[in-house]
């Protein structure tokens, strides 16, 4: 596998220009000469663990960011938007790959987001709009982090503090005073499809009975939002210059849930909790008031200037395979970003113990490994037909960052991984009796003579 610093470069020439300095003056800054720093931004030399070091001294730089700084997401992230069956025919191998993104890394990143904008399959799947698809671009394009956002909850959660113990009832409390919004809870058969809603004319915010404790403190916290943080919620909004109504719309909501989620865990104490449990989710639900779902979301978000948290990433699946929910925070992971999922994961056999944590260490073609997490969730509500609705979410991190949470003790994070690809379609992973697809790209090699263990053989790069 390539030295993946040879592609900080990139990441290197955009950080010297947001700051406003020449080569010169920043090689100055980092006591090694222009002509050396020339060579880094080139791709030409790697960044070595001293320089590293004096970037993070000299500009907030975050080591972890490297990743999300390659052009395109890296080389795992171009295989991927590759393996979409327009390119089938052109057959670029890892070696042809790794000279693009060192050799033309701005060719590499306006690539990616040409084909991000058209989407998977070409122009026409690009024609009709897809909000959500828009959304988690902006999403993603904060890296998953508000920092407005987060600084006005984390102020408005002290200041509830300190008039009652109860959030939900500081809440509540608040709504009434200040808003003139009073809360009722109604039965199941009031509101057998609705779980919130907010009647103005009674002045009511209505809740289900079937909302758990965590759920409607996060209901409360979300009207509150669509409140005191309308300003700033408008603002991240037009900023997104959204033409679809609908992504709008999506967004908003995002955004006060962002917000709800970030009152109920405020920032810094979230943080130090996090650190001082070793990200112990389970502690976290007991100590915040809140879900399981609710935290994984809240550690994808921990990337405030100065006080960074681990780079997590989130996917919510059901049953199906299909994913409802992915942010990859600042992870830069392809298990955020890919449609496809491999079956090895346990995020897929989460469903057989409803509850229990799976955990579990995998590794990737590019021999990038992650701890994950996995453990299903059921959504709020009553029963639908004669399955219960069930999620399975899965947290993950790089596992090298890893080593200091709760779930990895007893874990060897260098030892065997499980080998997993990210779908069929973009895995080239020979041998898999898992495999339901050929890769794309790849030649079939048919022999009638011989059956292995997958269904299917094919050449190498």
């Amino acid at each position: 596998m390539a030295d993946r610093k040879l592609f900080a470069g990139h990441a290197i020439r955009r950080m010297r220009r947001q700051a406003g300095l020449t080569q010169a003056a920043m090689a100055e800054v980092l006591t090694i000469s222009p002509s050396y720093l020339n060579l880094v931004e080139k791709n030409q030399r790697p960044l070595s663990a001293s320089l590293i070091v004096r970037l993070a001294e000299s500009f907030d730089f975050d080591p972890r960011a490297l990743a999300a700084g390659e052009p395109g997401g890296g080389e795992a992230a171009l295989r991927r938007r590759l393996a979409d069956p327009m390119f089938a025919d052109l057959e670029i191998d890892r070696n042809e790959l790794e000279e693009w993104l060192a050799g033309a890394p701005g060719g590499a990143e306006a690539f990616a987001r040409a084909f991000d904008r058209i989407g998977a399959g070409g122009i026409d799947t690009a024609i009709a709009s897809d909000p959500v698809s828009e959304v988690r671009r902006e999403i993603e394009r904060w890296r998953g982090h508000f920092a407005d956002l987060d600084a006005m909850a984390e102020t408005l959660a002290d200041e509830l503090r300190l008039g009652a113990g109860d959030l939900y009832g500081a809440i509540a409390e608040r709504l009434r005073v200040k808003h003139q919004l009073t809360i009722r809870v109604l039965p199941v058969d009031v509101m057998p499809d609705m779980l919130r809603r907010t009647d103005l004319h009674a002045r009511q915010l209505q809740l289900s009975e079937t909302l758990d404790p965590a759920s409607r403190t996060f209901a409360v916290a979300f009207q509150l939002a669509q409140i005191e943080a309308r300003g700033e919620i408008d603002g991240l909004a037009k900023g997104a210059g959204f033409t679809d109504r609908a992504a709008e719309r999506l967004y908003r909501r995002h955004l006060a849930s962002y917000f709800a989620a970030a009152v109920m865990m405020p920032y810094a104490r979230f943080l130090r909790a996090c650190e001082a449990t070793g990200y112990d989710i389970e502690l976290l639900q007991r100590r915040f008031g809140a879900g399981f779902e609710q935290v994984a979301h809240r550690l994808t978000t921990l990337q405030r200037i100065g006080a960074r948290g681990l780079p997590f990433f989130l996917v919510r699946i059901d049953r199906a395979g299909q994913a409802s929910k992915r942010f990859s925070g600042a992870s830069g992971s392809p298990l955020a970003e890919a449609d496809g999922r491999c079956p090895l994961w346990r995020l897929h056999t989460a469903f057989d113990r409803p509850g229990a944590l799976a955990v579990q260490v995998v590794e990737l073609e590019d021999e990038t490994r992650w701890l994950t997490i996995a453990r299903t969730v059921t959504p709020q509500g009553r029963r639908y037909g004669a399955v219960p609705a069930e999620f399975a979410v899965g947290l993950g991190v790089a596992a090298a960052l890893g080593g200091t949470m709760a779930v990895a003790r007893g874990l060897d994070l260098k030892g065997e991984a499980t080998p997993i690809g990210l779908g069929c379609r973009a895995c080239g992973r020979g041998h898999c009796p898992q495999r339901s697809l050929p890769p794309v790209g790849r030649a079939l090699v048919l022999n009638e003579r011989e059956r292995g263990v997958s269904a299917f053989t094919f050449g190498g790069d």
